[in-house]
């Protein structure tokens, strides 16, 4: 059920081990996928800037599968046509839109309010489930009534006339399927498309179904990991120039370490290879180039001079205020800058691999500050005997 006009970003998590000696446990055992929990911080507007729209001007649409033979046994003719059409349009997986549209009404078939007409228990309305009701649990998401002409939608809201048929009708697919697919964009589904689903319902297992259905109406093998691969892979700025460039031969070289471990997944405890947290994965850009610093964000933070911000550089460090009872004082996440507001990171478990993602960002925990850990004097002490 989509929210209204705000969704909780995932807490900064992985506390990038912290908890060291379940850390090295894990990596005794060779245990790969131990959960994280995704804590909820703080709702944000819809608003949220993209990669795209801050930072990253390389962009693709999403690869258009074709539809199985279940797919075109199970559902309706006139949804999986609009699915098609909307997933080509919008750049997003049809086959994704599909799997909110059987989650949410078995496209449009489920019995009960809120569905053809009316709204749910907590104000939800139309095959997508859209919030749709002032001061409702759900909100009002979709903007406006549920049924209105063009000229009287409101300028806050999804609600749109998909079919042009003068009508923004949040029961008809024609119109809620392209509403969707806006809010998942919106939500950055070009970056990662879990934690667009993630925005619509805050659940996990509601971002497993959708994707399971979306596997099921997929033709042969079907891998969300292509969603996310703009944000792994870009490596122009806005302005099309290199990013990542770092201002010195020894921060490059730690930088295009980091950088190179784009698209291994994010393991909690993990210090590589195949896998990192995210203080494991700077620990190890660090010690690529011949440097030791502390394993754990909290130290981190603690090794080498402060960066004021605004001065902060390719291969600084940027820390962020998540802290939880029980830990040591200080940042609970780590990621590395690489310019343009950008940086490199392993974020969490359900957050996808290891990417270039923004840190200034609403819809991220607040930064806590920068460190240059090459200025440390361990660090020179240790550069010097190499």
């Amino acid at each position: 059920m989509i929210r209204a006009f705000v969704r909780e970003a995932p807490a900064d998590d992985g506390n990038c081990a912290t908890q060291l000696a379940v850390g090295v446990g894990v990596l005794v055992a060779g245990v790969v996928g131990l959960a994280v929990l995704v804590i909820p911080l703080a709702a944000v507007n819809q608003s949220v800037g993209s990669l795209v729209a801050n930072g990253l001007s390389c962009t693709s649409d999403a690869e258009q599968v074709e539809a199985s033979g279940y797919a075109e046994d199970s559902i309706p003719e006139n949804y999986l046509e609009i699915y098609q059409e909307v997933g080509e349009e919008k750049g997003i997986p049809w086959n994704v839109l599909a799997g909110v549209g059987q989650v949410e009404s078995h496209h449009g078939r489920w019995e009960g309010p809120g569905i053809t007409e009316g709204h749910n228990d907590w104000g939800a309305a139309g095959p997508m489930q859209f919030g749709a009701l002032d001061g409702s649990a759900a909100g009002n998401s979709w903007g406006g009534e549920p049924i209105m002409p063009v000229e009287d939608r409101p300028e806050q809201g999804y609600g749109q006339d998909g079919n042009g048929d003068g009508i923004v009708n949040v029961y008809d697919p024609a119109d809620a399927i392209p509403a969707s697919a806006d809010y998942l964009l919106a939500h950055g589904a070009e970056e990662d498309i879990r934690q667009a689903i993630y925005g619509y319902n805050h659940a996990w297992w509601y971002v497993d179904d959708v994707l399971g259905w979306a596997e099921q109406y997929a033709e042969g093998e079907y891998s969300t990991g292509a969603s996310i691969a703009t944000a792994v892979n870009c490596t122009l700025n806005a302005a099309g120039n290199p990013i990542a460039v770092a201002p010195d031969e020894l921060s490059q070289a730690v930088v295009d370490w980091a950088m190179d471990q784009r698209g291994k997944p994010y393991v909690w405890g993990g210090t590589g290879p195949n896998g990192f947290d995210c203080s494991g994965l700077v620990m190890r850009a660090y010690e690529s180039v011949g440097v030791t610093i502390p394993r754990v964000s909290q130290d981190q933070w603690n090794y080498g001079p402060r960066i004021e911000k605004g001065d902060e550089q390719p291969g600084d460090l940027v820390f962020f205020d998540v802290q939880r009872a029980g830990e040591p004082p200080g940042p609970g996440h780590v990621g590395m800058v690489i310019g343009d507001g950008l940086m490199v990171e392993a974020w969490c478990t359900n957050c996808g691999p290891i990417a270039t993602r923004e840190y200034d960002s609403p819809n991220r925990s607040a930064v806590m500050g920068f460190t240059r850990p090459l200025e440390a004097s361990e660090a020179k002490a240790q550069l010097e005997n190499r």
